[in-house]
């Protein structure tokens, strides 16, 4: 079944963005708004301390497991937020690219910011998303 997100480009816009600068999703969509998904493993220990790539490889895997409990996919993700416990560029980056290939071709919009701390003993990242399924 065909996604119902329409993702929204603008050429007044600078395309130098890894991703579409807003998205629309029809009325009757429901909508399934994923909490936090952190770098733990089944057990609940953080994964890869120190690595932020490490660690939003897992992150992701996280998402995708719980969107899936949804009956939903990354290609049905509207909006992301991803959070990174450091006030280095260059760490925002390696967690940014994680996400960025884990969508594909998907890019919906998304914010990435660097945050003072994150919930969890030695967690660096966290994302959070909204998706949307056709209705029924």
């Amino acid at each position: 079944m065909p996604s119902p997100i329409r993702l929204l480009r603008s050429a007044a816009l600078s395309d130098v963005a890894e991703y579409a600068y807003g998205a629309v999703v029809p009325p009757d969509s429901h909508l399934v708004f994923a909490a936090g998904a952190c770098p733990l493993d089944a057990d609940g220990a953080t994964v890869a301390v120190g690595d932020h790539a490490g660690q939003a490889r897992q992150m992701m895997d996280n998402l995708e497991t719980a969107l899936a409990e949804a009956g939903a996919a990354l290609s049905d993700v509207v909006k992301t937020t991803v959070y990174v416990a450091s006030s280095s560029q260059q760490d925002l980056v390696a967690a940014w690219e994680v996400v960025r290939d884990r969508f594909g071709d998907h890019d919906p919009p998304s914010t990435l910011l660097g945050v003072t701390v994150l919930g969890y003993a030695d967690q660096l990242v966290e994302i959070d998303a909204l998706a949307a399924l056709p209705s029924d």
